[in-house]
């Protein structure tokens, strides 16, 4: 009798172990809901889909998460994502440090003018100290960050003429993202910044409304911007804008331990593999996306060191002014481990 009432409780016990994770899971949403402003064929959103999947793939299904592109949760409003996340109205993102900014001034860092001369220098900031104390700021603000990815350096496009020198700029009717920042760093150029939300800005340039804008070349050549007058690119990498993979900070602690496990490791995985696709074809060691851009016509224009030296003599008081706002020792921190990067 002892015996049967023994395996009795052990059969119950083994059940109740087998039935514990079909009811941790009921208690997870069906879907988690991740943004991101483009869409997944752009090096950005494959960052995302790869970190979609590996979480599908290693939970089982336990974490679904859709990927809503084109910051569609907020109505396309890309500055109001971030807010977004912190009230529960999106789960996950893989947001911009720009688009982020107007909230958690720090990050305005990224696009401080002529800031970063290189790819080892992005990599110094957001591998070290730098990046560390980023992510405690935004722990702070409500968010859970979990990895750095790239949209890489931002080169400027227009439709009139080749810019070579600050002047070239002026009068110029440039879209630009919701920032501050990048008004007063084109408005110190001479030129005529417009912001606007990046789903506005295409029919923009195609009608003619702008003359220009400025994005990574991965956008540049994913959305075709030749095909709407963008016939003149200046290779200046003036700004770079790193992304952060993050998580709203109650559905991080919704999930089990191990799921939070699974789903840091897969955002810094994927983070990887999508900084690896954002600089293909950008590098000096491998140009092969600018001869595609040549090959459709347009006049790409890299800068001399003289020629760059004046956009940065031009851009010097926005980024005294900004560096006060940003914080003076996060800027000086960064600035430190720039000049101590290995190239």
């Amino acid at each position: 009798m002892k015996i049967r009432t023994l395996l009795g409780a052990i059969t119950c016990s083994i059940a109740a172990l087998a039935v514990a994770p079909s009811a941790m899971a009921a208690d997870y949403k069906s879907e988690y809901k991740l943004s991101i402003v483009v869409n997944t064929t752009f090096p950005w959103g494959q960052g995302a889909q790869i970190w979609s999947d590996l979480v599908r793939e290693r939970t089982n299904g336990r974490i679904n998460i859709k990927i809503y592109p084109g910051t569609s949760l907020v109505q396309g409003d890309q500055t109001r994502e971030f807010n977004a996340i912190r009230q529960g109205v999106i789960d996950m993102a893989v947001g911009s440090t720009i688009n982020w900014s107007p909230q958690i001034k720090e990050l305005n860092l990224f696009s401080l003018p002529f800031l970063m001369p290189d790819y080892a220098a992005i990599d110094a900031l957001i591998k070290g100290e730098v990046g560390q104390r980023l992510f405690q700021r935004l722990e702070g603000a409500g968010v859970v960050p979990l990895a750095w990815g790239e949209n890489g350096y931002r080169q400027l496009s227009n439709s009139k003429h080749e810019v070579k020198a600050p002047a070239d700029l002026k009068g110029l009717k440039l879209r630009v993202v919701g920032s501050p920042l990048y008004i007063d760093t084109f408005t110190a150029l001479g030129a005529n910044p417009t912001q606007m939300s990046w789903a506005d800005a295409q029919p923009a340039l195609a009608s003619g409304a702008v003359d220009g804008q400025e994005n990574p070349l991965s956008i540049y050549t994913g959305a075709k911007l030749h095909t709407v007058g963008q016939k003149y690119l200046t290779l200046w990498n003036y700004v770079a804008d790193p992304l952060i993979f993050v998580v709203n900070k109650q559905v991080w602690e919704s999930w089990t331990e191990e799921d939070r496990k699974i789903v840091g490791e897969a955002a810094r995985e994927a983070a990887e593999r999508q900084i690896v696709i954002s600089r293909k074809g950008v590098t000096p060691e491998d140009n092969s996306l600018l001869k595609e851009i040549e090959a459709q016509g347009v006049t790409v224009t890299a800068l001399t060191p003289e020629q760059h030296q004046a956009f940065v003599d031009a851009t010097k008081g926005v980024f005294d002014k900004w560096k006060k706002t940003i914080g003076e020792d996060l800027v000086n921190q960064a600035q430190k481990d720039i000049e101590n990067r290995k190239k």
